[in-house]
């Protein structure tokens, strides 16, 4: 890699992540790394689940196993929604989310735990202009910080709804349309926006020897 700093080494970092939020993100958080992380571009290797990522003791064997696998993993982050459809809610917040997976995976200092509050979509807030033109719809942005948007109406509903009465009468579809706002857009305006996305970004800085995002 050109501009390596003498004797680093690639970092690996195992991402454990919901399967569509992967293929919907992942491309476009590599991009964003690239420009940050000259000579230092960690080697990022999803692993997708489909649905909710692994809980409770199941959580920890993924993790340890990651650790241990041949080509191990330096770091594992896992990222999970708040909003995971689950009734009762698995997790009243970010913060109780991330306390419940670092107790589940129990002291491990490589591993990191992350949430989007509410869900992934948030993220795609701070777009609402691209989002009000891929649907093809003029509706309002919902009122409020990003990341406050909640439970009652998550944030992936409010872009759903938007896509439907919209011009061309499609529902929102992650795998296609969260890439397409994000193509058109700097991963930096929601990263500023949302203070979960910027601690999930900055971790992987961290430990890759970049600068943080302050």
């Amino acid at each position: 890699m050109a501009d390596r700093p003498e004797g680093w080494a690639v970092v690996k970092i195992a991402i454990i992540v919901e399967g569509k939020t992967e293929e919907a993100f992942i491309p476009h958080l590599r991009e964003f790394l690239k420009n940050h992380l000259t000579g230092r571009m960690p080697k990022l290797d999803p692993l997708p689940y489909n649905g909710r990522i692994p809980k409770e003791d199941r959580l920890k064997r993924v993790v340890e196993s990651l650790f241990q696998r041949k080509n191990a993993a330096d770091h594992v982050i896992a990222l999970t929604d708040v909003y995971t459809g689950a009734n009762p809610p698995d997790f009243l917040d970010a913060a109780d989310a991330k306390a419940k997976m670092r107790q589940w995976v129990g002291d491990e200092l490589r591993f990191h735990p992350h949430a989007a509050q509410y869900d992934f979509e948030a993220w795609l807030l701070p777009y609402w202009s691209t989002i009000q033109k891929v649907a093809g719809h003029n509706k309002l942005a919902p009122l409020g910080q990003p990341e406050t948007v909640n439970h009652n109406n998550p944030p992936a509903y409010r872009i759903k709804e938007i896509f439907e009465i919209g011009k061309y009468r499609d529902s929102y579809v992650k795998t296609r349309d969260a890439g397409k706002i994000l193509s058109q857009n700097d991963l930096l305006v929601a990263i500023n926006a949302c203070d979960e996305l910027k601690a999930f970004v900055n971790t992987i800085l961290k430990v890759s020897g970049g600068v943080e995002i302050p």
